[in-house]
């Protein structure tokens, strides 16, 4: 990637990357739009500082740390931006609006970071703990910040949303193991790699043994019991903002399916969703009924 432009466009560059999930559709309160638009342009933004193009990593953490002083002038001052106005314009008033916790936003910087150093240095996750560490700033950060635009901030709520993001965070990186592996990124913990007697040699050819398909599949019922722990909390946010987390939920959960119905073989192939999938979202979308209490 190139150095960016001291001058970049004033409107939002139009998002192209896939997305298993809607994002600020139309089933988000329309108040919310706004300032949800916001927050997932600053991430796109930085994950396309930290993923695209052809720069070093030298050159990607520079940019990335000068985006990180913006979002500090964001959040401290009333600063007109020459960097990136198409995207700290609005989240600064979405920031002065709603009062948004501006440590979630470092926190997916510091996950950005820790992502182009990891690739430079070829390292991967050494066990459960830490690439969990690594979602609770790379995804969950995103559920939080949405919590608090919707107004909920009890424990089990913000315990849910996190079981959710990080769910989803999984749910991507099993998915996408045919295309990150060859990028350097590895997430099949070196834990779980010897536990399932799996070498890193096999993951890094992309061998897909029985050994590597077992290790994939308890990845995969792992991501499952976690998103089905967070997902009783579609039923604590109101309206449409409930709908909107049901489909991100069964949108998740239909990745699951399309791996397991792939036998695990994501070595080799990447499942997506795709339009055709839509009503079987919706249906189960719309069976996701609250439990019932007993008088």
């Amino acid at each position: 990637m190139a150095p960016m432009p001291s001058n970049p466009p004033a409107a939002a560059a139009p998002i192209t990357h896939y997305e298993n999930f809607p994002v600020a559709s139309w089933l988000c309160p329309a108040h919310l739009r706004a300032p949800i638009a916001a927050i997932y342009h600053f991430a796109r933004t930085a994950d396309d500082i930290a993923d695209e193009g052809e720069a070093a990593p030298a050159e990607r953490l520079a940019s990335l740390q000068v985006y990180r002083n913006a979002l500090q002038q964001a959040a401290t001052e009333g600063t007109v931006f020459a960097d990136w106005p198409h995207v700290f314009g609005p989240l600064q008033g979405a920031i002065r609006q709603h009062a948004l916790p501006v440590q979630y936003l470092h926190d997916l910087l510091d996950a950005f970071v820790q992502d182009i150093e990891k690739t430079r240095d070829g390292k991967g996750y050494a066990d459960e703990a830490e690439l969990l560490d690594y979602c609770r700033r790379s995804a969950n950060p995103v559920g939080r910040l949405l919590l608090h635009l919707y107004g909920v901030h009890d424990t089990q709520a913000l315990a849910q949303s996190d079981a959710i993001c990080t769910a989803l965070q999984l749910i991507n990186f099993w998915q996408d193991l045919s295309l990150d592996i060859p990028r350097g990124r590895y997430y099949l913990s070196d834990a779980a790699r010897a536990d399932f007697g799996v070498p890193q040699a096999d993951i890094g050819v992309l061998r897909q043994t029985q050994n590597a398909t077992n290790l994939i599949a308890s990845c995969v019922h792992a991501a499952r019991a976690l998103m089905l722990k967070g997902s009783p909390l579609v039923h604590r946010l109101p309206g449409r903002a409930g709908w909107e987390l049901r489909l991100v939920v069964q949108g998740g959960l239909r990745i699951l399916d399309k791996i397991e119905a792939l036998h695990f073989a994501t070595l080799r192939q990447r499942p997506v969703v795709r339009a055709w999938d839509a009503p079987l979202l919706l249906w189960r979308a719309w069976c996701m009924r609250k439990p019932r209490t007993n008088p």
